[in-house]
Parts: C-alpha cells; sequence; structure tokens
C-alpha cells in the first residue's frame, strides 16, 4: 500500500491533508486528514470556543444521522481522517439550486435533533452567556460597533426564547460540499447546542432579497425576527472574533454593513 499527502486546497485554520492511498491491486482510496491540535491561528480567540475534541463529537453524533455528511473513519493519533466528498464548495456553485438544497439539509439536520437533542459535552453552549460575550469584544476592535449595543439585549431575549437543536455553528457557504444533490458540510469545529437559526443566518448572510427569500423557503417556516436577531448576532460575533483576523477574500463579509441591515431589519 502506497500513501502520498498533499495540503488540501480548501484548508481551515486547522492543517488539512490529502491523503491518496493506493493498494496493491492498484485501486485507489482519497481521504482528508485533518489535525486536531489547537492551531496557532486561534490565538486571540476566546478560550471557549476552542475544544479539538469538538469536531470528533460532532461527526461521532453525525455518524448514524442519515444525512449524508462525511464519514469520519477513525483517528490517527491527533489527526481525523474524514472521507473526501467529491464535488465543490457551495459558493462556488452557480445559481441558487445548491443553496436551496442546503437549506432543506439544514431543516433536516434540525428536525433530526430537536427531537433528541444531544449531551453539551464538548459543544457549544449558543446561550445567553455566549451571546453576551460577543459585544464588548466587537467594541474594543471596533469602536463603530457601540451605537448598536444598547439594545443589544433584546438579540439575547429572542434568541434565548427559541427551541434548541443540533447546530454547526458556521454553516457558511466555504463550509458546504456539493456533490450534485448531495449536501455535505465540513469543518464542525463550532458545533453546538442552541437555536436552528444561526446556521440558516449564516447562510443566507449577503444574498438579495429574492434569492434570500427563496433559501428561506426551503428552509421551512422561521420568524423573520428570529432570523434577523441570529444575523445581529453572528455580525457582532465575527466583529469580536479576534484581533488581526481575516478570512480569505472569497468568504470574507463586510460584517459592519452586515450588521446595520441586520439592526434595521429588527428596528434595533
Amino acid at each position: 500500500m502506497d500513501v502520498r499527502s498533499a495540503p488540501f486546497a480548501y484548508a481551515t485554520s486547522h492543517r488539512i491533508d490529502e491523503l491518496l492511498v493506493t493498494f496493491g491491486d492498484g485501486t485507489h482510496l482519497e481521504l482528508l486528514r485533518k489535525s486536531l491540535a489547537t492551531p496557532e491561528l486561534a490565538a486571540g480567540r476566546p478560550a471557549w470556543v476552542v475544544d479539538p475534541h469538538r469536531e470528533l463529537v460532532a461527526y461521532q453524533l453525525l455518524a448514524d444521522a442519515g444525512l449524508g455528511n462525511p464519514a469520519c473513519l477513525g483517528i490517527d493519533g491527533e489527526w481525523l481522517l474524514l472521507e473526501k466528498v467529491d464535488g465543490i464548495p457551495l459558493w462556488q456553485a452557480a445559481g441558487t439550486e445548491g443553496w436551496i438544497n442546503a437549506a432543506r439539509w439544514l431543516a433536516a439536520l434540525h428536525a433530526r435533533f430537536a427531537r433528541n437533542t444531544p449531551p453539551s459535552d464538548h459543544l457549544v453552549a449558543y446561550d445567553a452567556r455566549y451571546f453576551r460575550s460577543w459585544p464588548d469584544r466587537a467594541c474594543r476592535l471596533h469602536p463603530e460597533v457601540t451605537a448598536f449595543t444598547s439594545r443589544y439585549e433584546r438579540v439575547v431575549d429572542i434568541l434565548t426564547t427559541l427551541p434548541v437543536t443540533f447546530v454547526h455553528g458556521e454553516f457558511y457557504p466555504s463550509n458546504v460540499m456539493v456533490d450534485g444533490k448531495r449536501i455535505a458540510p465540513v469543518d464542525w469545529e463550532m458545533a453546538g447546542i442552541g437555536p436552528g437559526v444561526l446556521d440558516l443566518a449564516a447562510l443566507v448572510t449577503g444574498w438579495a432579497q429574492p434569492q434570500r427569500d427563496a433559501i428561506i423557503s426551503a428552509y421551512g417556516n422561521v420568524s423573520p425576527e428570529a432570523l434577523s436577531a441570529a444575523e445581529v448576532h453572528l455580525a457582532m460575533q465575527w466583529l469580536g472574533w479576534a484581533a488581526g483576523w481575516v478570512p480569505p477574500a472569497e468568504h470574507a463579509r463586510d460584517w459592519l454593513a452586515e450588521l446595520g441591515l441586520a439592526a434595521e431589519r429588527l428596528e434595533l
């Protein structure tokens, strides 16, 4: 058996290698090997968002969910061995079909775990304490945010009254692989227990109204107030994420602008 590795093109803050395994009979198997070690890029993030075991727990929870997510094939020391999904990241998909399918996948995930919310060990608790932790951090890094903080408690009140389920935590198009009709979210580093609207807000960020409405409709019935509150929170979170944090250009958002738009919709 021969194993060759190379850096994966869509690596995150954690190191990811692409493995090509060639067996004696000439057949091949493509895998991803993702480091579970805390990355240097985690410096500056709040300590509670970093847990090297979280992603493994997420894949264990998803193993028998029947949702088409990538398979976790095991652990090799401090490395997670994952199925390499053939396909492209959602942000590269033309049109809205992939996004609508992703919204339907998301609805199925949330429905599946709303009936049986898993234990929260190692998972992020998206609760009042979590939501309240971001405005001060955001204000220190972006003083312009101060104008939105006086009524931020309304965001907390809205989000903490919603039913909770298992959430991805970063359901952005860069973390969703599309292979035909198959939707296969990756990078479960912020998986947790919280209101499902957090994932939907991440998915629809940046879309114009007609396409946004189509994606939301594919997910199902959702309160516009709850969605706007989730969008305010996400913008506040990323503005307070870490000093010097800059996402890749193709994944970047103008979070100050997104905060303003979501606050306006919420009449914050």
